[in-house]
């Protein structure tokens, strides 16, 4: 009911500002007689008439005439929300959601996005940075930055930015002091720190890269905690091995405060995804910033 009458609101405010049924209906590209249709029922709906009509002209009735600033008001209203709308569909403005884990917005995802988010000041961002798995309706989400071997999920869309090793990692002064590891079953001696947010995060699945063997290992924790860059921190501070994503450890691995541990065995990889709702048409603020994502990690690759 409510929307009817909107519409023949918007119908009756054409009629009046035309002068004439047929003018209205050529405005909204429909007959003269569902204009007529429209006023009708939406006189009776009022319970008031709202138009004198004549074989010369249209007037307004006092009910009509008091009704007209209201549905002008209703129409320019709609209008106006059109056009806001259309402006948040085509350019850069209002807010966007991110979705991301703590270690990748700090170490990619800001670094990807700081020189487009000063050229685009009208944009609102809100980064969601959280290890735990974010529910992209319940949080509003507009992209999500996911590391998974595959999403199976039709109600989003998935855009690879980038493949990602998996790795165990440990300090040069935690190997120094502990048995050498040169094989996956020497890691039953060994303390893993381990993150519960992996899947059983003690189980390790390694693959020989000279002969492709399988090799699985269950390693003792003592340690375990649900945050990559505390796990990180134990490792560097010499408490144990950490398996992580290279994404995460490149300062580490490159500054010499971690160190790859058996990198003869490879541990399966990851890719890097971003992830949207599955819509028809993307605003332009997350088409653009999908491809700035794209570009910088193919620029890193």
């Amino acid at each position: 009911m409510m929307l009817d009458n909107l519409r023949g609101m918007a119908v009756f405010a054409s009629v009046v500002g035309h002068g004439s049924f047929s003018g209205a209906a050529r405005q909204l590209g429909i007959t003269t007689s569902a204009v007529s249709q429209q006023i009708r029922s939406l006189e009776r709906d009022l319970g008031v008439v709202l138009l004198h009509r004549s074989t010369r002209k249209l007037s307004l009735t006092e009910a009509g005439a008091s009704f007209y600033e209201s549905a002008k008001d209703v129409v320019a209203a709609a209008d106006q929300g059109r056009i806001k709308v259309n402006q948040l569909r085509d350019e850069l403005a209002g807010s966007l959601r991110i979705a991301t884990t703590p270690e990748l917005g700090v170490n990619h995802i800001l670094p990807a996005l700081s020189t487009w988010m000063s050229a685009h000041d009208d944009l609102s961002i809100h980064f969601l940075a959280d290890n735990h798995y974010i529910d992209m309706i319940d949080e509003r989400a507009d992209i999500a930055i996911r590391m998974s071997p595959q999403i199976k999920d039709s109600s989003v869309a998935t855009y690879p930015l980038a493949e990602v090793k998996q790795m165990l990692v440990a300090s040069p002064h935690y190997l120094r002091q502990h048995e050498k590891i040169t094989k996956p079953k020497d890691l039953v001696n060994h303390q893993l720190i381990s993150i519960d947010l992996m899947k059983d995060p003690n189980t390790l699945d390694f693959n020989s890269i000279e002969t492709g063997k399988k090799n699985r290992v269950k390693v003792p924790s003592r340690i375990q905690t649900n945050n990559v860059f505390l796990a990180t921190t134990l490792a560097k501070e010499g408490h144990g091995l950490v398996r992580v994503m290279s994404l995460d450890v490149q300062k580490e691995l490159a500054s010499g405060e971690l160190v790859e541990v058996i990198p003869e065995y490879a541990l399966p990889h990851f890719v890097l995804y971003a992830v949207t709702l599955d819509r028809e048409q993307q605003p332009a603020k997350i088409t653009r910033c999908l491809e700035v994502l794209k570009k910088h990690f193919h620029a890193a690759a």
